[in-house]
């Protein structure tokens, strides 16, 4: 008999993901969301600390700035590796241990940064963080797309990836706090150590994604428990398949320039590479910037400072994805990455005057709003390119070729500054918007308006 004839013979099973998108948005599933969002928050949290501590690392350690550089840079290589495998392992072995299992790398590594005494040691420690900073990611973004309807996931997904800004906003917050009271290895002690106890708790309560258990018969029972507390009648011997090719789980990567998708992936790799070197142009180098003895802001001011480029990212994003389900990604994108342009432009002529830091945190709040909001919502429309089956590789790819980006940001911003100071900083990230904003603008699969 053929392999054609076999699949005729088998009694029709149940798709979940079909029930899933087009069924309500209940509130066990909103719970799911904020879980998923809570492990986001931490990694935002902890891959800020870091810049928040290195005005204060500059004075004890009395190291100039530019020694931090490899330090800053080294972090978002090992977020690049921790992207791209982290995709491939959730696909491969589920996303909920991929997720959770590198909270607990960057938790644990964080908190060990507390313990460092040279930049050499504060690179290779910072390093193994980045590892499950960049695996963090992709799975809760493929997490957050699969456990809601079609119609809700452009805004899950965006809820979910806002929780990065949200988390840095925190980490300038707690920086300006603990810092000058506690010191800076209480700072990354108690970060690391939060991450730690909240991954140990969601693992005996976050579901896996299910899609991947559909997949999977072992996982059956689990997958018929969290159906019906979406809402869903499920019989207790029911039968489930994986839907949008699931017979072809080979060829990685290469699938992503199969199908149609070539194009698309070019050009959101691009997005996500000038996207994430502007975030951490700004990220990785504005609090050092503002301390710097010529500009002459201080620790507590520079650290808010960042959590107000982080503040505005959260709103912008939460506005960006419901600008998203009405008019579609494309103009929603688009407009934020023209408004980004326009506002890093005013800002490398806003004085760097510490007596007017009212109007400068306002800049940066606008500034933020913007390159935050693109940021943030490419993760929904990446979700969206690419089938379930290659969702976690699509993204994980799509964010550690973004991450080449961020490794480079720390060099691009430095030689910004050494050259052309504040206003040449500014007009750097401004520029780098400009290619986001073409590169989104070749994109053909963007996401629909909702109807």
């Amino acid at each position: 008999m053929s392999e054609q004839d076999l699949r005729s013979t088998r009694p029709p099973g149940i798709d979940a993901a079909h029930l899933l998108d087009n069924g309500r948005w209940t509130t066990y599933q909103k719970l799911l969301i904020f879980a998923t969002a809570l492990t986001i928050v931490l990694d935002g949290v902890d891959n800020q600390l870091l810049p928040n501590a290195v005005p204060t690392l500059i004075q004890e350690w009395g190291r100039p700035r530019r020694e931090f550089t490899d330090a800053l840079a080294i972090g978002p290589f090992g977020m690049m590796l921790g992207g791209l495998f982290g995709g491939v392992l959730g696909d491969r072995w589920g996303r909920r241990p991929a997720l959770l299992g590198s909270v607990l790398i960057f938790g644990a590594f964080t908190a060990a940064l507390a313990l460092v005494n040279s930049i050499d040691a504060l690179a290779v420690v910072r390093f193994l963080a980045g590892v499950g900073l960049g695996g963090a990611m992709p799975n809760a973004a493929t997490l957050a797309s699969e456990y809601v309807p079609a119609r809700n996931r452009p805004l899950a997904v965006t809820l979910t990836i806002v929780s990065i800004p949200l988390g840095g906003a925190l980490a300038g917050e707690l920086a300006a706090m603990v810092i000058p009271a506690f010191g800076w290895r209480v700072l990354f002690a108690s970060g690391g150590m939060i991450a730690m106890v909240v991954a140990a708790v969601l693992w005996g309560w976050l579901p896996e994604s299910p899609s991947f258990m559909a997949q999977h018969r072992a996982s059956w029972p689990q997958l018929i428990r969290v159906l019906r507390r979406a809402g869903h009648e499920i019989q207790d011997d029911a039968v489930f398949v994986a839907r949008e090719h699931s017979h072809q789980t080979s060829g990685g990567v290469r699938r992503l320039f199969a199908g149609g998708l070539a194009r698309d992936t070019v050009w959101i790799w691009v997005a996500f590479f000038f996207g994430l070197m502007t975030y951490y142009v700004v990220v990785l180098l504005l609090p050092a910037m503002l301390t710097a003895p010529d500009v002459g802001f201080s620790q507590p001011t520079a650290s808010r400072a960042l959590a107000m480029w982080n503040y505005g990212g959260v709103l912008a994003a939460v506005l960006g994805a419901v600008a998203m389900q009405r008019v579609g990604s494309r103009a929603a994108m688009l407009g934020m990455a023209a408004a980004a342009i326009v506002c890093g432009t005013l800002l490398a002529f806003v004085p760097l005057d510490p007596s007017r830091a009212t109007t400068l945190l306002f800049v940066i709040l606008l500034a933020g709003a913007f390159v935050n909001g693109v940021q943030t919502t490419m993760y929904a429309l990446v979700a969206h390119i690419y089938p379930t089956d290659i969702r976690s590789t699509g993204i994980g790819t799509a964010v550690a070729i973004g991450r080449i980006g961020n490794v480079l940001a720390a060099y691009a911003g430095s030689m910004a500054l050494d050259r052309g100071g504040a206003s040449g900083y500014f007009l750097t990230w401004s520029g780098f918007m400009l290619v986001v904003l073409l590169a989104l603008a070749s994109i053909q699969r963007h996401v629909p308006r909702a109807r």
